[in-house]
């Protein structure tokens, strides 16, 4: 996977692409995409998929069906809503032996959990968003469900995403803050870019990020970036779980246990 482009465009960044013919198509039809795998086995519906993806419904229904011909969605006629299709299993498949480290990866995931007893996680970047990729659940009872397989923030937000962010070249972290004035909006104010700068900071400084409950209330998590051979922060390893269970003493322990994990694993990662 150490091939991946992460500077392939992705929603809201800017490409140029709206100058070849089909293109605004064929982003609406990638858009819908991405909101459907993210939705996970419960799909979703028209009026939830308009909404996200700022559409009208008739245009989000005719690109719906026209990607159901092709197997990319798929229907449940019960509910209404809308599933990936049989073809992306097949396209996911062939495309899993470049890009899919979660097979490299999965004993330190499972690792994590259990030396921690919280939910740990692998997530990708993929442009301007983290993928998540893996989840695997301590031993402890109480757990967030922030984040799940398949689930997209874009990078600052979570911590894995700020993890990844904070590691990135200078000039690379400006351009992103600069092409997405509307974190803020969608987030909050914690997502200012001042405040992402000192988020950033401070994830350098310690090495991991912490989210203190700035998606929902009372759940926290810690990111810690994981490197291709040639230094690029790919990746990220991430726990989640109550507040009472990231404070103090705890926290720091957190963090030394989820460096060493992520350091593993790119090493591990290099050596293929």
């Amino acid at each position: 996977m150490d091939t991946v482009d992460a500077s392939s465009p992705a929603r809201g960044q800017g490409s140029g692409a709206a100058a070849v013919p089909g293109a605004q198509a064929i982003a609406r039809a990638a858009r819908l995409l991405r909101l459907v795998t993210a939705a996970g086995a419960t799909g979703a519906t028209v009026g939830d998929l308009a909404r996200e993806a700022d559409l009208t419904r008739p245009t989000v229904h005719r690109l719906l069906s026209a990607l159901r011909a092709e197997g990319l969605m798929d229907r449940d006629e019960t509910s209404g809503r809308w599933l990936p299709g049989p073809e992306l299993y097949l396209m996911g498949s062939v495309a899993a032996s470049r890009f899919d480290i979660t097979a490299t990866a999965r004993d330190i995931v499972r690792s994590l959990a259990v030396r921690t007893e919280e939910s740990a996680f692998l997530s990708v970047r993929r442009g301007d968003e983290t993928v998540c990729l893996m989840r695997e659940d301590g031993s402890f009872p109480i757990r967030s469900f922030v984040l799940s397989e398949g689930v997209r923030f874009p990078l600052g937000v979570a911590s894995a995403g700020l993890a990844i962010l904070a590691f990135l070249p200078p000039q690379d972290v400006d351009a992103y803050l600069e092409r997405h004035p509307e974190l803020v909006d969608r987030w909050g104010t914690s997502h200012s870019a001042a405040r992402l700068r000192t988020r950033i900071a401070y994830t350098k400084a310690r090495g991991y990020a912490v989210n203190p409950g700035l998606i929902v209330e009372g759940s926290w998590g810690l990111g810690a970036a994981v490197f291709t051979r040639a230094g690029d922060p790919q990746w990220a390893l991430s726990l989640t779980g109550v507040e009472f269970r990231f404070g103090g003493e705890r926290l720091a322990e957190l963090g030394r246990v989820l460096l060493a994990h992520a350091h593993q694993l790119s090493t591990r990662i290099a050596a293929r």
